[in-house]
């Protein structure tokens, strides 16, 4: 699948890094400094206009402030999270909720429901992050991307197929903490994407899920497996 300009990077665990046909720069639930799988020429992140979160958890927002700062990115969460990351230094926020649209540099970004916790590590205390999401993002190049964030298959997933019908859908497999390949298998049925990009898998040693394990599950989608640093204008 031709991306039509863009440019995506996995950086390993969930996130992502996004150039627009336009030359912005998303970064999707940025954590880079601490991340085990991201390469090191990686670490240090030069352009950052976007930051998209999907929920409050150190391992998807732990670089957010710092990124966020330094580059005045504009951050896009759920409302909770987003006025803690402008309580802690960020001055731009877009927030927003689930079942709503919003475009951002160009980018339209919807936020769709996930299953999965969203409590923020601040100092000593665990605070309220309202609740953990996914985003449907449509290009202005009309490709449409689903990052799932963290979350288990919940039958919902068809109402995104339905409703905005994403043909590229990143997808957590590690197990554990998200989906196992067994359900992100049952994730394809109702998604029904034409590509899937496993994301969530391989950080630690209990997140055993593996790409091979899900395109052997789910035949009916191509499972394109990104390696840390991977930058790919095609699918």
């Amino acid at each position: 699948m031709d991306l039509k300009g863009i440019k995506l990077t996995w950086l390993g665990h969930a996130t992502f890094r996004i150039e627009t046909p336009e030359g912005s720069m998303f970064y999707v639930d940025p954590w880079v400094g601490g991340n085990p799988m991201c390469p090191e020429n990686e670490k240090n992140v030069k352009k950052a206009d976007v930051l998209v979160c999907t929920h409050g958890h150190g391992d998807h927002i732990a670089d957010a402030v710092e990124i966020g700062t330094k580059h005045n990115a504009t951050a896009v969460g759920i409302f909770e999270l987003c006025t803690w990351l402008q309580k802690k230094g960020v001055k731009q926020i877009a927030p927003m909720n689930k079942g709503g649209t919003q475009t951002v540099a160009g980018v339209k970004i919807t936020m769709v429901h996930a299953v999965h916790s969203c409590g923020i590590q601040d100092g000593d205390e665990i605070v309220y992050g309202g609740e953990a999401c996914g985003y449907v993002l449509e290009f202005s190049n009309g490709v449409k991307m689903y990052h799932a964030g963290d979350t288990n298959v919940f039958s919902d997933m068809a109402i995104i197929r339905d409703l905005y019908a994403p043909k590229i859908a990143m997808l957590p497999i590690g197990d554990h903490f998200t989906m196992s390949p067994r359900e992100a298998a049952y994730a394809c049925k109702l998604l029904q994407p034409e590509i899937v990009i496993p994301m969530h898998f391989g950080t630690f040693p209990m997140l055993t899920g593996r790409p091979s394990e899900l395109q052997q599950l789910a035949p009916q989608v191509k499972v394109f497996e990104m390696k840390p640093g991977q930058t790919m204008a095609s699918l």
